[in-house]
């Protein structure tokens, strides 16, 4: 592939994924965030199923080797969808699209918790960088005692948000491990699955009845959710990794115009002042693993013996 390709294929994912958050944004007035997660993850089904079919891939889609894994993947995303679209009923979607982007950072440091890869002071230092920037962007937002009712709203939903980054984080380092032993295209398949099973044990806390408009909104948001996946996944195939990461941040270009022209949503200067922080610390990170993976594959050239 093409670099310019996995470059156009990732932008496209995150603007499918932030015109579904949009979506979803639009509905949690009246529908709880468990139901937004059903819509969102069975209507993204049959999207994947077909795309898997037409790769000829729907046979390894079905085969789960490590079952438990991708039932703790399903569990943290599920949790991570929840929290986010709970979230987003109480911050403007650029807030939370800035607050969002903890996630990767944190999956630098849960990385080394819990699969021992090693972080060297580089990585420690963009780390606590980033984070600065989250608590920068929170700062407005942590008046829980202080504040009116309004602001207390807006501090649960700081709170929600930031949980949902912890839960996406750790959803990412159970993918890490998956992909020792699952194909790509069983993870897509199945964390839909789990996550459309999971949403349904949040009927007993109350779910409502969509009005028709409601339901094409939920559906499409789940139709999207699909698209964005294919996308994603097509991306990185055959494009390095780095080189399409960074452009995970366009979607605070994306959040910031739908947030103005659709919700009437101004940033702050704290918030964009934060969110440039953090997304400076992870394209750092990003530099960096680029750099040591060129060094590594050079090291690896050096050791081969020429004939």
């Amino acid at each position: 592939m093409r670099p310019l390709q996995g470059i156009a294929l990732k932008v496209g994912s995150v603007l499918v994924f932030i015109v579904m958050s949009s979506l979803i944004k639009t509905t949690t007035a009246d529908i709880p965030a468990g139901e937004a997660v059903f819509f969102r993850s069975f209507f993204a089904l049959p999207v994947i199923v077909a795309w898997l079919a037409m790769r000829r891939e729907l046979a390894t889609g079905l085969q789960a080797h490590n079952p438990i894994s991708h039932i703790w993947r399903g569990l943290m995303g599920t949790l991570a969808m929840g929290l986010g679209f709970a979230g987003l009923g109480f911050l403007p979607l650029p807030e939370v699209t800035a607050i969002g982007y903890a996630s990767p950072l944190l999956v630098v440091v849960f990385a080394a918790m819990f699969l021992g890869e090693e972080v060297r002071l580089f990585r420690i230092s963009a780390v606590a960088l980033g984070l600065t920037g989250v608590m920068i962007v929170l700062s407005p937002r942590l008046t829980v005692v202080s504040g009116d009712v309004a602001s207390q709203r807006e501090a649960l939903g700081a709170m929600l948000v930031l949980a949902g980054a912890f839960c996406s984080a750790l959803a990412q380092v159970f993918v890490r491990k998956l992909v020792n032993t699952e194909k790509t295209a069983a993870i897509v398949f199945y964390f839909s699955l789990t996550s459309t099973v999971l949403s349904l044990t949040t009927l007993p806390f109350g779910w409502a009845m969509p009005n028709a408009w409601q339901f094409a909104t939920l559906v499409l948001a789940g139709l999207l959710g699909g698209v964005g996946q294919i996308l994603l996944t097509s991306s990185y195939r055959g494009t390095d990794a780095s080189l399409i990461a960074p452009f995970d941040y366009a979607s605070m270009i994306f959040a910031l115009a739908i947030g103005y022209f659709v919700f009437a949503e101004v940033p702050t200067l704290t918030m964009l002042g934060g969110a440039g922080l953090v997304i400076f610390a992870g394209i750092l990170i990003i530099w960096r693993e680029r750099k040591l993976g060129l060094e590594r594959s050079k090291g690896r050239k050096a050791m081969t013996p020429q004939g």
